[in-house]
């Protein structure tokens, strides 16, 4: 379980390091500002999963 917890963390932290540099590369070209909402609402809560994994990854670890 651990191990499929450790391959998770990589995978979400990279979704949101690629929602939050579409966000800034929208916000850069001057973008709608209906998809940056869209892809902050992405990026919370991509974020949320990110740190339910590792509180997940640090219980496992703790066991």
């Amino acid at each position: 379980m651990l191990t499929f917890v450790q391959f998770l963390l990589p995978v979400a932290l990279a979704a949101v390091a690629i929602v939050l540099f579409l966000g800034l590369g929208n916000m850069i070209r001057g973008g709608s500002a209906s998809r940056s909402q869209t892809l902050m609402r992405w990026r919370i809560g991509l974020q949320g999963v990110a740190v339910a994994i590792i509180m997940l990854s640090i219980w496992l670890m703790g066991r």
